[in-house]
């Protein structure tokens, strides 16, 4: 019941934008790979912002299409989400009994974040799949098999790797076992990322680039509260007043100390404590955390009726947020709008977080970074009419981050608030019985 429920949640919206990749920009980057993949492109990605495991399960599926299709591969991800649940439930059970599997699964299949991720080709459901079934494993005493399971969460992201801080933790009184779980994990890696091997010194300087942006921060999160309290935040505006409960497991566990108490609590503290080492507080990054904080909040048996209770919040969270997705999208109406008023052929500036405007000459703006020395050239008006840049194509999810944090970026906010008083402006559309954000072209 609790498969079938999360089904039909997560199916409502998951076309959103279609066909165009208007949920998560890492999309563009994984699909267009997994459908090289079968179309020529051979196994090597070329690419290690993230390893290759995903990219690997997806491909198989883009086989019979003409060209990337985010719709199938998103599905698939979908099918790993509901496996997510199962986990967690899996997870719960060999805990802390059949109660504890009830409340882990309700909380992996309601979280709001969850719920949006699991229509998102990306790497975070996968890996919470990845997390709960690992964990499982070690609870129940199966240390090498939660070894190579751990070495698998890892090569769909990276952060998979501190689970073998629980594999630890499960194994370190027989050495033997420990060693061929860790062994294990690092087959299940490189068999399943082979090329992150094969051209280790770029695979490594890809991830740690990756890395050190996720550690100095995005656009976005310059205000924001400390790492610690804004990813508290994040879990909050995912689960609402069921996180209370999580962390009141969490502390019976560490005050128990049982076998289970211990593996669980060792990977929700350490893998938190390396969330406040983050500055870019994306609410995707609490995923891995759901399975074992449900699976802890279980453990109380007395207040399981609470807690089912209190996920009918994130609940109808997550119902609302569903029924924003069958609403269009600012950004295909403005996709639509340029087609037919803007001579093709013509030359464009275009945001990031834009649609591909194929059949335009697209000068594709750079995103801002926080850790940038120099802005993108590109970002100034003279230069793009000097350039002979006639149309320039903005949204509102970047401008209105840089305006938000206009001292951090002058030069970019400087150059929306340039378009606003030299360019005219021939279009403009916001979230008024749509959804997404504003989308406005200038011409200059």
């Amino acid at each position: 019941m609790i498969l079938a429920g999360a089904a039909i949640l997560r199916i409502v919206g998951i076309a959103y934008g279609r066909p165009f990749p208007l949920f998560s920009p890492d999309e563009k980057s994984i699909v267009p790979r997994a459908w090289q993949m079968v179309h020529g492109g051979g196994l090597d990605p070329h690419w290690f912002d993230y390893p290759s495991l995903l990219m690997y399960l997806l491909a198989p599926f883009q086989s019979w299409q003409g060209a990337p299709s985010y719709l199938t591969a998103r599905l698939v991800v979908l099918v790993l989400a509901l496996g997510a649940i199962a986990a967690a439930w899996w997870l719960g059970t060999r805990a802390y009994g059949v109660t504890a599997g009830a409340v882990a699964a309700g909380v992996v299949a309601v979280e709001t974040t969850e719920v949006a991720y699991s229509r998102m080709a990306v790497t975070d459901v996968p890996l919470t799949l990845g997390v709960a079934a690992a964990l499982a494993l070690l609870v129940g005493g199966r240390i090498e098999l939660g070894g190579l399971v751990a070495g698998l969460a890892t090569s769909v992201k990276y952060p998979g790797v501190l689970l073998l801080v629980p594999l630890v933790v499960a194994g370190y009184r027989q050495p033997r076992r420990l060693a061929v779980g860790a062994v294990l994990a690092a087959v299940a890696f490189c068999a399943t990322s082979p090329f992150f091997v094969a051209h280790f010194g770029s695979a490594v300087s890809d991830a740690y680039h990756v890395q050190r942006l996720a550690h100095h921060g995005w656009l976005g999160f310059e205000h924001d509260h400390v790492a610690p309290i804004a990813f508290i935040v994040r879990l909050w505006h995912g689960l609402g007043p069921a996180l209370l409960i999580c962390a009141l497991g969490l502390v019976v566990a560490v005050a128990q100390r049982r076998r289970s108490d211990l593996i669980l609590a060792s990977f929700a503290i350490v893998y938190f404590l390396d969330l406040c080492t983050i500055g870019a507080h994306f609410d995707r990054y609490v995923l891995p955390l759901l399975a074992p904080l449900g699976a802890l909040a279980g453990r109380l048996r007395a207040l399981a009726p609470v807690t089912l209770l209190l996920l009918v919040v994130p609940l109808t969270w997550a119902v609302r947020d569903a029924g924003k997705l069958t609403k269009t999208d600012t950004r295909v109406v403005a996709h639509r709008w340029v087609e037919t008023h803007l001579p093709h052929g013509a030359r464009l500036a275009v945001d990031p977080s834009l649609t591909p405007f194929a059949g335009f000459r697209v000068l594709q703006l750079q995103l801002p970074l926080p850790e940038e020395a120099h802005p993108d050239p590109n970002r100034y008006v003279l230069r793009l009419v000097e350039e002979r840049i006639r149309y320039v194509v903005v949204t509102g999810a970047i401008a209105d981050r840089v305006l938000a944090a206009s001292e951090q970026y002058p030069a970019e906010a400087e150059f929306y608030n340039d378009l606003k008083t030299r360019a005219k402006r021939l279009f403009y559309v916001q979230e008024d019985g749509l959804n997404g954000p504003w989308v406005a072209v200038y011409r200059i």
